[in-house]
């Protein structure tokens, strides 16, 4: 019989997996460090584990303690499962521009997460960082585990990760690639693959609106260089001490478009479910591939899972809508273009119900925007009248508003036929959607059943 006492003895030791037809064409061996083999699905539970244990060892965290941490989810779901194990109450922070998997998936552990705002300064009190250390100087018997400036994190992967590589590629690695947010990942085992030999080149890969590459190549931080950008779980608006630049060769920037495209190829033609920094990680192999020669063993961190990012790497939609996706699809702006320009008919909230209804009827329309002030406000539908009359008839002179009902749902043009086609049904029949000239325009059900048989 053989068994694991728990959970947490099986992180670590996870596969090396060559890379055969995105890669196609480049020289060297390419291979993926598949880290979704540990329990958590990420990279994040070995540096989890070895801060907590760390942090016990030097008593700052006791028994039944809080753990708090601003984290994007990996490291969250690293310490949230060993918080399980160990008897601790967790609290994450985290920025609104991560996905809805991976809060998901830290309540599942049990962890309170408090969302807060992407776009603000780290200092501001509303960032992540600002407001899990409020809520370690506020909680008793609370320890902060801050994965960017605690060098537990780094260590862990100095002492588990690089030999593990090492080991793995029989010592004749040489290029060594991850994704770059705390850095404990690249400069934990770009640390340890250096003293075994000095020539092995250690890339990390950044994002546009992040700070690390034009600090390695110039030494200054340019807050110019920082703007909101999509891809999760690399690049930082400030340097972390986890990021050690002697050990970092180069920087290469990813953009947004391609580290998501490249994130659901590594699905469609490798066969294995990545998360988005991994596409990010893949992409930039690719935008550096004329540096490799024949002889090169080139190792990639894929860092998390793919069943982090369902709604929006791996939606067609989300990507659609942020022009990431052509639209193979019919979308809002071919059903507006097939149908041709028809001028959108409105009730305003003033309206009497049986003037609204009597537009209806001359129109031939069943349902009808209202609108405040050329905002649209809500809607109303010929059951709505109905509805309301048969309870009381004396609502044919009451104004408009009192009947309406939330409004329509409003849809992007780049949106597919195939959601719109989901928003529709017998509660709401309609969608609303700005032309490209900006006016609001209505797409019914007849549009969509006259484009597709067009």
């Amino acid at each position: 019989m053989m068994w694991y006492n728990n959970i947490l003895e099986t992180i670590g030791n996870t596969p090396l997996v060559k890379l055969n037809t995105i890669t196609k064409g480049i020289k060297g061996t390419i291979l993926l460090k598949v880290e979704t083999a540990n329990p958590g699905n990420s990279i994040k539970d070995r540096m989890a584990v070895k801060m907590i244990e760390d942090a016990e060892q030097a008593g700052l965290l006791k028994p039944g303690g809080t753990i708090i941490e601003g984290t994007s989810g990996n490291t969250g779901m690293g310490l949230a499962m060993a918080a399980v194990i160990k008897g601790y109450r967790c609290i994450f922070t985290t920025t609104d521009k991560q996905s809805k998997e991976k809060i998901d998936a830290l309540r599942a552990f049990g962890a309170e997460v408090i969302v807060c705002p992407t776009n603000v300064d780290p200092d501001d009190p509303r960032s992540y960082y600002s407001v899990s250390s409020r809520l370690e100087r506020e909680i008793p018997n609370s320890w902060k585990a801050n994965q960017y400036d605690n060098l537990s994190n780094t260590q862990a992967h100095y002492e588990q990760t690089g030999p593990e590589i090492w080991e793995q590629t029989g010592g004749k690695i040489t290029h060594f690639i991850a994704g770059v947010g705390t850095g404990g990942t690249i400069s934990g085992v770009g640390r340890y693959l250096k003293e075994r030999n000095p020539a092995i080149q250690v890339w990390g890969i950044d994002s546009y609106g992040s700070v690390f590459k034009k600090y390695k190549e110039t030494g200054i931080f340019d807050k110019e260089e920082i703007y909101p950008y999509i891809t999760e779980g690399i690049g930082e608006d400030f340097l972390p001490k986890n990021v050690d630049f002697s050990v970092i060769d180069r920087f290469e920037k990813v953009t947004d478009k391609d580290a998501a495209l490249m994130t659901r190829e590594i699905a469609r033609k490798e066969g294995i479910f990545a998360g988005n920094s991994s596409g990010a990680a893949v992409a930039g192999l690719l935008q550096l591939k004329d540096e490799l020669t024949d002889d090169a063993v080139v190792v990639i961190i894929l860092h998390d899972h793919g069943s982090r990012y369902m709604a929006k790497m791996y939606n067609d939609d989300w990507l659609r809508e942020r022009g990431f996706l052509k639209d193979e699809k019919l979308t809002a702006l071919a059903i507006l273009k097939k149908r041709g320009e028809v001028p959108i008919v409105t009730a305003d909230v003033g309206q009497s119900v049986i003037e609204t209804f009597n537009i209806m009827k001359t129109l031939n329309i069943s349902q009808i925007p209202v609108t405040q002030h050329g905002m649209v406000i809500g809607k109303v539908t010929e059951a709505d009248i109905l509805h309301a009359l048969l309870e009381n008839p004396a609502l044919r002179s009451a104004q408009v508003a009192e009947i309406c009902t939330p409004p329509f749902p409003f849809v992007e043009l780049r949106t597919s036929i195939d959601k719109i086609s989901s928003l529709i049904h017998k509660d709401n029949q309609a969608v609303l959607v700005e032309d490209e000239s900006g006016k609001l325009a209505i797409i019914t059900q007849y549009d969509i059943i006259n484009a597709i048989s067009e």
